[in-house]
């Protein structure tokens, strides 16, 4: 068996500074940090052999791991039958060195770099799949066809160790652990390291053993297949079609369908797929809820160059164009929604093929909606997952949506829907020489998924919250093998008449405007109105723009006598220069920050468990979708 040990996490010394925004005050180099070296832990080679029946024969000893890896293999496989794929939960980084492998629709061969590859029990778990080799050299002779060899070492890096620096994070990356009945342990066998039982003569071998001790001590734990992604014919004959579509043109593909359905996972294997054979594709995040590369409360624009092999909190990356939207529902302002998904898409030059992905609020109001986005983003492909029963909502086939009244437009049969303002009506209307907006042509896709959609994903909300942590975890400096704690990082001093102030969600009188900013989760973005105030105070704003945003960050205290904003962001400061405008939204920041943070001590601020919530008022507020008013038949008497 082979032992690991973790990497040692001595804490670096660093002097620190307080910054100031760059706008006024360009903040000093940041003192030199003392570096610390960490054990590594062993790599494990991985040959993935396709399914193939060998005679039993008598295993030769092992070597150490140091000298032969796992499962590493000249012309003869280990005593037993391997599959081609590798189904995995944990993370790892991942070389190709021989022949090619698929993840994630990805296709990984051995001129390519280490790639970061994350699954933790949140999502589907991620698998590797051995491809037929294109060329076979002297080298890849020696193995069987379709055979390849993987590096895979583990991965330690600031993000992970950021995330799991927090009590409830700590086993992000391990399988749930599963109890065994005391007495059901002996009858079962072993423990497997994913915290189960060996139930098969195979998994008690004693080579299979030491293999999966490896892989564990690399990171990652091998699981059943039915944990991985499972494409059904559908999705396999969609994606085919999608591919072959990408050499004729550029393609702009709307995928649509409920929540909880899958439209992310197919979204990234899109993605990757494509990527195989271009530098780069745009991806339009619209669903302001579970965001892929932005914390929630998004609507953006992003160029994908690389593979995202994880979910979203480990990928948080800098969108081309976004917009801060402030809530993760648009149903409180469909129309405010509607314009900044139009100021978003006016950013995409047809030079490379666009995923875009829709909100899974598809009844009622959310159907009309998507009607809506659909004449106004024009797709030339439009894949629908849905269930076979299609009770969560009706083919979008382009007949209907070309009759069927949207909630800002109408059909060919002058359907009823919503009145927009005369401004917003001209914006809609097509210029010359283009097609009616109400008769969209494009291609429907039926996709009936058969995988549970994002695995054990849980409550939505606590996916926001990982991402918005995930995003956080950039303020870690790569080169310090300890987790700094947020309270220990200097924030930017931001004086009060620099940037514009706005509430999106609600209305706050002025007065208590500070409360409501102190502690929270802000925006930053530009305006082009330039911020004149003679006065210290505050530059409050009337109306909510719609602007671009260049990231986030959390307004630790506000010194009412300096008049400054302490803000804590990743945002470097060339983009900080350029931010004169706070958006406060209602997008709240993880509890996680404010009581699991390492370090404090004495009293925790803004956090108090004396709280009653008996009390008429204190509770939030919920719209009540499954009740519908009911129409009022009194009738006025004028007499």
């Amino acid at each position: 068996v082979c032992s690991a040990r973790r990497p040692s996490r001595r804490a670096a010394a660093a002097a620190r500074t307080s910054r100031t925004w760059p706008r006024y005050n360009p903040p000093a180099a940041p003192a030199p940090r003392s570096s610390a070296r960490s054990s590594r832990r062993p790599a494990a080679r991985c040959t993935l052999w396709p399914p193939c029946p060998r005679p039993p024969r008598t295993p030769a000893p092992r070597a150490p791991p140091a000298a032969r890896s796992v499962a590493s293999a000249p012309r003869d496989p280990p005593p037993r039958t391997a599959r081609p794929v590798l189904t995995f939960t944990g993370r790892c980084r991942l070389r190709c060195l021989l022949g090619a492998v698929r993840v994630l629709g990805f296709t990984v061969e051995p001129h390519q770099p280490p790639l970061p590859v994350l699954s933790p029990p949140t999502h589907c778990a991620l698998s590797l799949e051995a491809l037929p080799a294109a060329h076979t050299d002297r080298v890849m002779a020696r193995f069987r066809p379709g055979c390849a060899v993987l590096l895979l070492e583990h991965l330690d890096t600031a993000l992970t160790r950021f995330l799991l620096s927090f009590p409830p994070l700590c086993r992000l990356f391990q399988p749930p652990f599963r109890r065994v009945p005391p007495g059901a342990a002996a009858a079962h066998g072993p423990r497997r390291p994913d915290g189960g039982t060996a139930h098969s003569d195979t998994e008690t071998d004693p080579d299979v053993a030491a293999e999966l001790a490896l892989l564990a001590a690399v990171g990652i734990v091998p699981c059943g297949p039915e944990r991985g992604l499972m494409l059904s014919d559908s999705a396999t004959g969609a994606l085919s079609q999608l591919l072959r579509v990408e050499d004729e043109g550029v393609p702009v593909i709307m995928v649509c369908g409920p929540k909880s359905i899958g439209k992310s996972t197919f979204n990234r294997y899109l993605i990757n797929l494509l990527l195989n054979h271009l530098p780069s594709v745009e991806y339009m995040e619209c669903d302001i809820g579970q965001t892929e590369f932005t914390p929630p409360g998004c609507v953006s624009l992003s160029t994908v160059t690389e593979p995202f092999l994880g979910p979203p909190f480990t990928h948080q990356r800098t969108p081309r164009k976004m917009v801060y939207y402030g809530q993760s529902s648009c149903e409180q302002d469909t129309e405010r929604y509607i314009d900044v998904v139009k100021y978003v898409f006016s950013s995409y030059r047809k030079e490379v093929p666009l995923v875009i992905n829709t909100m899974g609020w598809v009844k009622g109001e959310g159907l009309l909606l998507l009607t809506d986005m659909i004449r106004l983003l024009s797709p030339t492909h439009v894949v629908q997952m849905d269930v076979y029963d299609w009770k969560a909502m009706a083919p979008l086939t382009p007949e209907s949506v070309r009759v069927a009244p949207g909630l800002y437009t109408k059909g060919q049969q002058q359907g009823k829907g919503k009145r927009m303002d005369l401004s917003a009506a001209e914006s809609w209307k097509c210029s010359e020489g283009e097609e009616d907006a109400s008769a969209p042509d494009y291609k429907l896709l039926y996709v009936h998924p058969e995988f549970p959609g994002a695995g054990a994903a849980g409550e939505a909300s606590i996916l926001r919250d990982m991402s918005i942590l995930g995003y956080l975890g950039q303020l870690q400096p790569p080169d310090v093998p300890s987790v700094l704690p947020l309270h220990s990082i200097v924030p930017y001093q931001v004086p009060f008449n620099a940037v514009a102030l706005r509430v999106i969600h609600t209305d706050v009188a002025p007065s208590n405007i500070m409360y409501a900013v102190n502690a929270s989760w802000v925006g930053l973005c530009r305006i082009p109105d330039e911020i004149r105030c003679q006065s210290a105070g505050p530059v409050l704003l009337t109306q909510t723009p719609i602007c671009d945003c260049l990231g986030f960050g959390i307004v630790r205290g506000v010194d009412m006598e300096k008049h400054l904003y302490h803000i804590l962001t990743p945002v470097p400061p060339q983009s900080l220069r350029v931010v004169n405008c706070l958006l406060l939204g209602n997008i709240a920041v993880p509890n996680c920050i404010f009581v699991s943070q390492e370090g404090i001590e004495g009293e925790i601020p803004y956090v108090t468990s004396e709280y009653n919530y008996s009390i008429l008022g204190s509770g939030k507020l919920r719209k009540r979708k499954c009740f519908k008013q009911r129409e009022s038949t009194l009738q006025c008497d004028d007499t």
